[in-house]
């Protein structure tokens, strides 16, 4: 799933790959994908594009954009994979949207479990496309010590500290995949209450958050995950469905797994105490 790094990462190899590069065609789904949503219907992608040149790339949250010098953007999220193909490369036979550049260069987006697709003016009206980009990012100055006690303080204490860090968008680009080795490095729980932290828990969850994806970022995001070239990123996750009944890095206890709030969470119970 996309998030935070990948976004970034995708962003930065776009722009490296795309910029400057004129839309020859865009075709909908030659595989209708039930859990894909498209803003508006995709049919309408090929008239908003087509003839268009790509200006930049950009990364908020967990979308990536692409802008075109039409005033177009092309936005989307959480699991999609996007590859790069060159002219003569053969085409998947299932994809959610293809993009063909006027040098035969191709985009191919395809979804595994869920996604989103938006082509707009600039006026998308979508809570999280709107709290990924007005939130401060937690990769900037300005995601301080002062900004996460604001934050902490802003939510009902009894939430768990899988619902503050990963719902809301509150901390733009944390979901439900970063959470995992942010709060094994913290040795929280995640269900364990907000109202429960110390205040150096506090303190040592903030470092933990700027700290981790800072790593994630600079390596190109996480190894779960694939780059514009089907490539795995950088960042050695440490808890994943991989790492389930393998043993504790940090203590050599087996990491477990519960369904929570819509997703797996994995921890390991020595390290991550439930208190």
């Amino acid at each position: 799933m996309i998030e935070l790094s990948e976004a970034m990462t995708l962003a930065s190899q776009l722009n490296t790959e795309t910029t400057g590069r004129t839309v020859e065609l865009v075709k909908g789904p030659s595989y209708q994908h039930k859990f894909t949503w498209f803003y508006p219907d995709a049919a309408a992608y090929n008239k908003s594009l087509k003839g268009s040149k790509v200006r930049s790339t950009s990364a908020f949250g967990i979308f990536t954009e692409m802008d075109f010098d039409n005033n177009m953007k092309l936005s989307f999220h959480d699991g999609i994979n996007v590859r790069l193909l060159d002219a003569e490369a053969k085409i998947p036979a299932k994809y959610q949207l293809l993009i063909r550049f006027c040098d035969g260069v191709m985009l191919v987006f395809t979804v595994v479990m869920y996604g989103g697709f938006a082509c707009h003016s600039g006026e998308y009206d979508n809570p999280y496309y709107l709290k990924s980009k007005e939130a401060i990012s937690p990769l900037t100055p300005d995601f301080d010590m002062d900004h996460f006690t604001a934050l902490l303080n802003g939510v009902k204490q009894a939430i768990s500290a899988k619902a503050f860090l990963a719902t809301e968008q509150r901390i733009p680009g944390l979901g439900n995949g970063s959470l995992q080795d942010i709060l094994l490095k913290c040795k929280i729980h995640p269900k364990r209450k907000i109202e429960t932290l110390s205040m150096p828990e506090k303190e040592n969850m903030f470092q933990v958050v700027k700290n981790t994806f800072e790593q994630m970022a600079e390596q190109g995001g996480r190894s779960t995950e694939k780059d514009l070239y089907g490539n795995p990123g950088g960042y050695q996750t440490i808890l994943s469905k991989i790492s389930l009944n393998k043993p504790c890095p940090y203590c050599g206890g087996q990491i477990e797994k519960q369904t929570y709030l819509g997703g797996a969470v994995y921890y390991c119970s020595n390290c991550q105490p439930f208190a």
